[in-house]
């Protein structure tokens, strides 16, 4: 992956399409968010005015070139996916957000989204360029199979499907309990391999690790990304980190 240091984008490295465009943001894009939000906050749901969420949405679509308004979604660490087969012809309502954690689409300048702070954003393309998803993958909808859900969707041969893993919580530094290991370990005893134990009872866990495991089940091989750690790199928000705090976003479309 390329980072875009003076715009404050995180530009995936990966070799789908040339039709496909992919970013993702940090919290230093241009924005208008005071502290603790400053200054690209781009989540609806965390606590930063809606001017300024509004404002950070709009100033990202003319930074950044969009065909059209992000398709925003109201995450719920699920697994529902959304089917897209429209552009949006201006900025949605925040009310009006649909609820799902990843969205697929094959409509040419129809923007896909996802929010995260910590969790883990993961784009995927098929290698041709029909289409195109994004998914929201934090702890509970990696282990209820949002990954595997969004790959069914996009209705390809999953040998055809690339994916990036973008930035979320680092190995070395996201704690997790006893919860979240059975949650993966109970279904598949080779996840025992990207827990480490900290204390009793409490490992470090692989995100990205888990999310290629995940995927590789399913069929999908060409992963890229996850060089990243949102808790130790203060380019990034961070739930673990900082409690109240902004979301990054995580985008995707087809060229026209």
């Amino acid at each position: 992956m390329r980072d875009d240091h003076g715009g404050g984008l995180i530009i995936p490295d990966w070799t789908p399409a040339a039709a496909v465009v992919a970013v993702s943001t940090t919290r230093h894009a241009p924005g208008v968010s005071s502290a603790p939000f400053g200054r690209c906050n781009l989540g609806a749901r965390c606590g930063d005015t809606p001017a300024a969420v509004a404002g950070n949405r709009l100033g990202l679509m003319s930074a950044l070139g969009l065909p059209s308004a992000p398709w925003w979604l109201q995450q719920v660490h699920g697994t529902g996916v959304l089917p897209v087969d429209r552009r949006l012809p201006g900025p949605m309502p925040i009310d009006d957000e649909p609820v799902a954690d990843a969205a697929v689409t094959r409509t040419p300048g129809a923007v896909l989204a996802v929010l995260t702070a910590d969790c883990l954003p993961v784009l995927f393309a098929a290698d041709d360029g029909s289409v195109i998803a994004a998914a929201h993958a934090g702890w509970r909808g990696l282990a209820a199979g949002v990954l595997e859900a969004t790959v069914a969707a996009m209705a390809a041969p999953a040998s055809r499907i690339s994916a990036w893993l973008g930035p979320a919580a680092g190995a070395s530094a996201y704690e997790v309990g006893e919860e979240v290991r059975a949650a993966f370990v109970d279904r598949d005893s080779g996840a025992a391999t990207v827990f480490e134990p900290t204390r009793p009872r409490h490992w470090h866990v692989d995100l990205y690790a888990l999310a290629r495991r995940r995927l590789a089940a399913v069929g999908v091989h060409h992963i890229s990304g996850g060089g990243h750690c949102t808790i130790s790199d203060r380019r990034f928000y961070s739930h673990r980190r900082d409690g109240r705090t902004g979301r990054m976003a995580s985008l995707i479309w087809l060229r026209d």
